[in-house]
């Protein structure tokens, strides 16, 4: 499954972090998934990272912040997508992500920011055949899939 997991996802994910956007990470970079990135969206993480009140939560140095990069790049395949039309109108800012999705020929877009589970967003997504989970719900997919493959 080729995904792109959200800036909110991502900073979940982080080494520090628990719970299913972790454990959703850990289990795309070491299965037979692909986690898709654009400079875009690494930027992004490196931002939000050093909101005060996310740094106070994680306690993450700058050098724990810069190797987590550094591993997300390293471990995903980095496109750079190809902006089009607004598609996130309450929040053009995300539009970078979807194309992300769209650019990295993605199945799922996990996120948990409700702009993208707008209608309109929706539909657009699923014409380029790209579902809009969240982390929780992509597990169970995934856990769903890697039972049957082993019956």
């Amino acid at each position: 499954m080729r995904v792109v997991l959200d800036t909110n996802i991502l900073i979940r994910a982080n080494p520090k972090g628990r719970g299913p956007a972790r454990e959703l990470l850990q289990k795309i970079i070491s299965g037979d998934h692909v986690l898709i990135t654009s400079d875009f969206l690494l930027q992004e993480v490196a931002r939000v990272l050093a909101y005060p009140r996310i740094e106070e939560r994680w306690r993450l140095h700058s050098r724990e912040v810069e190797q987590y990069l550094q591993v997300l790049a390293s471990l995903s395949e980095l496109v750079k997508p190809h902006p089009g039309i607004s598609i996130v109108s309450k929040d053009i800012d995300d539009d970078p992500i979807v194309y992300t999705a769209v650019t990295g020929k993605a199945d799922v877009l996990c996120t948990l920011d409700a702009h993208f589970y707008e209608d309109s967003v929706k539909s657009f997504c699923a014409q380029k055949s790209i579902a809009i989970m969240d982390d929780a719900e992509l597990l169970r997919v995934m856990r769903s899939r890697e039972e049957k493959k082993t019956r």
